[in-house]
């Protein structure tokens, strides 16, 4: 069968965009399913750096059509602006090779400033979301209250009337919370004229993706932030507001499943997180800044979208190893292998304890996440610059044994690992 899911398996930034750019080279159509412009992919192609919050990564790839599905919430104003970018890189971006669906929900200024004042209230408890107005798009979708992508297809007085309505509810809101109003006509004027650019784009993806797999097209899902960011299934309130799950790629593409035959997780090699919530193996001091970087290169550890510097810690194999069974994960690609290299022995976190009791999978709540201790297996390092390594017998033994024993404790078999930011700094297990 013809779909690949590639999925985060961690708490978002794991490297997703190089791998879909990697996947999308023997593909037909990539296709985003979740999310918005809260994410923030990176693909580096020689001496050229893509950052991409809206678009598929495939479209970097000579073809390959990409589609953003129902499943996501559009910022049309920013949606404008990275396409526009793109073309002035030089990547080609018409309304044959980029195709939204007309089932994606927008998200307008009244979600951002929302957005907005819900953190601030939160205080101390603030969930860290990139202040994108993600999470009242979604709300406002699920309270049959938002406007769809493909309402920018009406009469444009019809939809900046929708716009305006949106507004001017959301002022009552924003007042109420001491919160200055929109000025609902200054706010739509960015958004009718983003609709009118992108009117040619839009499209029922959901019917050109099953004619597409009738034909056999070879089709890549591409998710964004990560399982442990899941609404059901991540450290609830701690979570993003769509599924980036395995799950939600059927849903929020309109897909069924027996067309998928591969599930293929991506994981860093060590873990990272951005905003508020646990994270067992967090590490503050000399490790954490070797792991995080310095921010002057662009994979160093800091936010793609918000520029926020990350946690980081030791790779959590609880966590993954939940992550597999979650996303019934058929592999898991290890990227940032690289940045071991040079940091002596190296440490897994196997289970945690929790009050006396030991768990190789997360414990129900928060509550006890917030009180586990990493139970941890200590590995040897390396000291050797693995960038230049392409298969699996160029890497350290060290190296290999650390790649052997994540798959084993996770019972899921690792076939690839990156070595570096660029391209073609792959390890192939061949």
């Amino acid at each position: 069968m013809p779909i690949t899911i590639l999925i985060g398996a961690q708490w978002g930034d794991e490297g997703k965009g190089r791998v879909v750019d990697w996947l999308a080279s023997s593909a037909d159509i990539v296709a985003r399913y979740a999310g918005g412009d809260n994410a923030g992919h990176t693909v580096a192609i020689n001496d050229d750096v893509y950052k991409l919050h809206l678009i598929p990564s495939g479209v970097l790839q000579d073809g390959v059509i990409s589609i953003m599905g129902n499943g996501m919430v559009v910022n049309p104003v920013n949606l404008v602006k990275e396409i526009k970018g793109l073309q002035a890189m030089g990547v080609e971006i018409t309304p044959k090779r980029l195709l939204i669906s007309s089932r994606a929900h927008i998200i307008t200024p009244a979600h951002i400033a929302l957005d907005k004042a819900k953190e601030l209230e939160r205080g101390d408890r603030a969930i860290g979301t990139t202040l994108r107005g993600i999470g009242p798009a979604y709300m406002d979708k699920t309270g049959r209250t938002g406007i769809r992508t493909g309402d920018m297809l009406l009469d444009v007085e019809v939809f900046a009337e929708r716009l305006y309505g949106a507004i001017s509810r959301t002022n009552e809101v924003l007042v109420a919370q001491g919160v200055e109003a929109l000025n609902p006509q200054e706010a739509a004027l960015d958004y009718i004229d983003a609709a009118e650019f992108l009117r040619p784009y839009i499209i029922d993806t959901s019917i050109y993706l099953y004619k597409a797999l009738k034909e056999g097209k070879k089709v890549v899902c591409e998710g964004a932030q990560g399982t442990l960011l899941d609404v059901d299934h991540g450290s609830y309130p701690f979570v993003t507001s769509s599924s980036p799950t395995a799950g939600g790629a059927l849903t929020g593409l309109g897909v069924g499943p027996m067309s998928v035959d591969r599930v293929l997780g991506v994981a860093k090699a060590f873990s990272t997180r951005v905003g508020g919530g646990p994270m067992p193996t967090e590490l503050e001091g000399e490790i954490a800044n070797q792991l995080r970087g310095t921010g002057e290169n662009f994979w160093d550890e800091y936010g793609t979208t918000t520029g926020r510097p990350r946690r980081c810690g030791w790779l959590d194999i609880v966590m993954l190893r939940y992550a597999v069974s979650v996303n019934g994960l058929s592999e898991v690609m290890l990227t940032k292998m690289d940045i071991l290299s040079g940091l002596g022995d190296l440490k897994l976190a196997v289970a945690y304890e929790v009050d006396g009791k030991q768990y190789e999978y997360p414990p129900v709540t928060n509550e006890e996440l917030e009180r586990a201790t990493a139970v941890y297996e200590t590995l040897e390092g390396w000291q050797e610059d693995i960038s230049g390594c392409r298969t699996f017998a160029e890497l350290p033994e060290a190296a290999r044994k650390y790649i052997q024993r994540v798959s084993e404790l996770c019972d899921v078999p690792i076939n690839v690992v990156s070595v570096g930011p660029e391209r073609d700094q792959l390890v192939l297990n061949s």
